[in-house]
């Protein structure tokens, strides 16, 4: 088993009212990842999710293209220590 960590991403570009919490929802359980997605006041997307390394990184790449109305400029990873927090994989509203 790999071993397990956390990373905290925001998506910065058109990515509010385009479906993209949904789209990021759908992903992570796929990936069967932990964690919660939200959007933020700037316009941004914060995702912050728990798993194996290999499924985060495979989520990651998924953020940097989203759903098909979302023009994703850049997303910023900080990668950190599990935590176990989360129950399962969230929106935020």
């Amino acid at each position: 088993m790999s071993e397990l960590v956390s990373v905290q991403a925001i998506v910065c570009g058109d990515v509010q009212g385009v479906f993209f919490r949904a789209f990021v929802s759908e992903v992570a359980e796929e990936l069967n990842l932990t964690g919660y997605v939200c959007n933020l006041p700037s316009g941004n997307v914060e995702v912050r999710a728990e798993g194996e390394e290999q499924p985060l990184e495979k989520l990651i790449s998924r953020l940097k293209v989203g759903p098909p109305a979302a023009r994703v400029r850049q997303v910023i990873t900080d990668w950190s220590e599990y935590t176990g927090e989360y129950a399962g994989f969230r929106i935020k509203y």
